[in-house]
């Protein structure tokens, strides 16, 4: 039977679902997004897994431009002073057509959209209430208008309005005492890394990684670094804790850099709605410690859309289940990453970088820990 679907948000995660349900046609939707454009001026760049990409080869990612994406070959472990620890072979998760795949946020974002913006899209949409009728949701914006669906996608965010409108349980996100920030480079200026890799590097209390995110040597740079504010009143300040163990960082911390506070969901709540469903962010937000933000919002949307079209019974306890279990295993090493790339005792760091080492050169090991996430 032919649903209703309203999807809340124009991120990753509901474009993903909105390209899935237009290539079906068996479903009417729309996507209400609150601010008045999609975020195309955001350069910053994400990293796709194999397997997010076998997702999107479903919607024809093989026709976007080859020059506005990247496949690194591997990724490169250095402590902070840029001394080479170890690499890790990033081809082994790859297939002919499904490759390990960096880019710039807008550019994925702008071939989502492609098929779907002039119609179904709307702007300026805030929900003022929601109640049910007839057995569908109603929903009411505050510019007056509404609409009355089968099902309610939240794909807003980890910080998701729509949680607010349709759960009496919090599951307010947690400040993970971290700020990060981000920038897009042009060179590498002056640091003894390969730019066709991604490049990892471990310092006290901090960790940045660098790749390249396109065919013109443009590489994304992302600092992440401890500290219990989540609002400092100067960075630049708190910077000079990481160029105080490499002064060769100071220049990639001038002018042009972006910030944020790090937030995590705290916990794995199912939605107490059957007809409202959560997906990307919404559903669980994680510490950006294992580049897994894109993917999961892409998976979590193609596992909600094959539900969905399958009309399976029960769809909301079966999504819970599968993309909880999903969830939990993201999380668990987003968060051991987080504790590893930041030890503070020299000791520690020595015993980390041995370990690190020994590691890498087993096989059962990377499949285990990244194998069971990149390949799904």
């Amino acid at each position: 039977m032919k649903k209703k679907i309203a999807i809340i948000g124009s991120g990753i995660a509901g474009l993903t679902l909105a390209n899935f349900l237009y290539k079906n046609k068996n479903h009417d939707f729309m996507i209400y997004e609150k601010n008045d454009s999609l975020p195309l001026d955001e350069g910053y760049g994400i990293q796709l897994s194999a397997n997010s990409i076998k997702i999107l080869n479903e919607l024809n990612f093989s026709k976007i431009n080859s020059e506005k994406i990247y496949h690194p070959k591997g990724l490169d472990i250095y402590n902070i002073q840029n001394k080479k620890l170890c690499d890790l072979d990033l081809v082994q998760f790859n297939t002919n057509n499904e490759k390990y795949t960096t880019l710039q946020r807008s550019t994925l974002i702008e071939f989502l959209k492609d098929d779907i913006y002039n119609q179904h899209i709307r702007f300026g949409k805030r929900i003022k209430e929601v109640s049910e009728l007839k057995g569908k949701v109603f929903i009411k914006f505050d510019d007056n208008t509404n609409d009355l669906v089968d099902y309610v996608i939240g794909a807003d965010g980890i910080f998701s309005n729509t949680r607010t409108f349709f759960e009496k349980k919090k599951n307010a996100p947690v400040f993970k005492n971290a700020i990060a920030i981000r920038k897009t480079l042009k060179s590498k200026l002056g640091l003894a890394i390969d730019q066709s890799k991604v490049s990892l590097m471990m310092g006290k209390n901090c960790h940045l990684v660098i790749y390249p995110i396109n065919k013109n040597e443009e590489l994304n740079f992302v600092c992440i670094f401890r500290h219990k504010i989540s609002h400092p009143d100067n960075i630049n300040i708190l910077l000079e804790k990481v160029v105080d163990q490499n002064s060769n960082l100071k220049k990639f911390f001038n002018e042009d850099f972006k910030s944020w506070p790090l937030y995590a969901t705290p916990k794995l709540i199912p939605s107490t709605n059957n007809k409202v469903f959560y997906i990307g962010d919404a559903f669980h937000g994680f510490l950006p410690t294992l580049a897994q933000g894109a993917g999961q919002s892409i998976e979590s949307a193609y596992e909600l859309f094959n539900l969905i079209i399958n009309e399976r019974g029960d769809i909301q306890s079966i999504y819970f289940q599968k993309r909880s279990k999903r969830a939990k295993i993201v999380r668990r090493r987003s968060n051991l990453n987080f504790f590893i790339f930041h030890l503070s005792s020299k000791f520690m760091q020595k015993i980390r970088d041995f370990f690190v080492k020994f590691l890498v050169k087993r096989k059962s090991f990377i499949n285990s820990y990244l194998g069971t996430v990149y390949k799904n």
